[in-house]
């Protein structure tokens, strides 16, 4: 069953690291990422860039309205995810309790299926 972790971090938590703390982080990450591919976990993974590179798009009647980052009024952003295969929804959870940024952000666990359900 496919599941998404999302890694949701505190808006500008990114900018009071130095680069080699930012770099020794990407670098945690990206061992636990090799650990679920070798357990056959692992569907696929990406780091995001900060919101402050973002855009937020909205269409309402047919006029479309574009929002540059960063957003202001967000507290968190989604830094990144993890989609994984495993059982059930406990075996997700402790999945994300395994991962390292649990440590310094939160790992939002979402099961895929369809969105009116």
């Amino acid at each position: 069953m496919p599941y998404a972790l999302l890694i949701v971090e505190p808006v500008g938590q990114r900018a009071t690291r130095s680069e080699e703390e930012g770099r020794d982080l990407f670098a945690q990450m990206t061992r636990w990422g090799e650990s679920l591919q070798r357990r056959g976990l692992l569907l696929g993974v990406q780091s995001l860039r900060s919101d402050a590179d973002g855009v937020r798009v909205q269409v309402r009647d047919g006029k479309r309205r574009t929002v540059d980052g960063p957003f202001s009024e967000a507290k968190e952003m989604v830094g990144g995810f993890f989609l994984i295969d495993c059982d059930d929804k406990a075996q997700a959870v402790e999945i994300a309790a395994e991962c390292p940024a649990a440590a310094w952000a939160t790992v939002e666990v979402r099961e895929f299926g369809p969105c009116f359900t």
